[in-house]
């Protein structure tokens, strides 16, 4: 007999619920969001006619590579779908979502999502590490800007990062109540800034190790940033039937809404990833 496994995932607690082929609870039950925890659960279930699902999520990863360890016929869902078929539950808890999950792994009607490899997600960490330390460091530069005013001093419109210090520095020593006041922020902002060249140093140098970034630097205007955020979003372009679909996979395709006589498009879907779409967010500080 076949069983299909519905698992509503949270942070520390998943909801797990086994039907048969006819749709039929085996048993339900609420365990910590572990891969032992979870194989302990499912112990009784055989695993060569098992197969489990579960939402799109930020723990996705770390469940699809473990339990496909344990050999199960692991599904991860796209969550907009699974919501839409969840809302037709007149309750919404852990437990009622497991078994519509395990209802709609059942049914076939869900759309699978890709789960990338471990060094997509590590290349993903390092250009999201880089983005945070970048833009706190703008932040506490503007902040400063901001201050300045209230005591009539007023930076060029255009100061470039790398100069932010030797600039403002000596403007702030010359104040007693500007040191007092501003002193430990900029000196924070020092440490944050050095490690932002750390950073942008590792992600280039991760960009000039690869041989598909390299090609996409080759194009006037893709830069290491832009390459190596295209690489780790697409991780494997086998996964792609065509070149055409990339585009709207970022969302950079039309909405269309068709119905009878009424036929609007619309604007891109901005589906996706979108730091594949916004570029402003990736130029390198100066």
């Amino acid at each position: 007999m076949d069983y299909d496994v519905g698992l509503d995932v949270s942070l520390r607690s998943v909801a797990v619920c086994v039907i048969d082929a006819d749709g039929k609870h085996i048993f339900e039950r609420s365990v910590a969001c572990e891969i032992e925890d979870i194989l302990a659960c499912l112990r009784d279930v055989l695993v060569g006619q098992c197969r489990v699902g579960f939402e799109s999520g930020a723990m996705s990863q770390h469940l699809y590579f473990g339990l496909q360890a344990a050999s199960f016929d692991v599904v991860c869902m796209e969550a907009r779908q699974e919501n839409a078929a969840l809302s037709a539950m007149r309750n919404k808890t852990d437990k009622t979502d497991a078994r519509g999950i395990a209802q709609v792994l059942r049914s076939g009607w869900y759309g699978k999502v890709f789960i990338k490899s471990r060094e997509a997600h590590a290349l993903r960490a390092l250009l999201s590490s880089r983005k945070a330390v970048q833009k706190k460091c703008i932040d506490l530069a503007n902040e400063v800007r901001g201050l300045f005013r209230v005591f009539g001093l007023r930076l060029p419109p255009r100061v470039d990062q790398w100069s932010f210090d030797e600039r403002v520095r000596p403007l702030i020593e010359a104040d007693p109540d500007l040191s007092h006041a501003l002193l430990p922020l900029l000196d924070a902002r020092a440490v944050l800034y050095k490690t932002y060249r750390e950073l942008d140093r590792r992600v280039k140098q991760a960009a000039s190790h690869d041989e598909n970034c390299l090609r996409f630097m080759a194009i006037p205007g893709v830069g290491p940033i832009a390459a190596l955020t295209f690489r780790a979003a697409v991780d494997d372009p086998a996964r792609f039937t065509s070149s055409r679909t990339v585009a709207a996979h970022f969302g950079l395709t039309p909405r269309r809404y068709q119905s009878g006589e009424m036929d609007n498009p619309g604007r891109i879907s901005k589906a996706g990833d979108r730091d594949v779409r916004g570029r402003s967010m990736l130029r390198p500080m100066r």
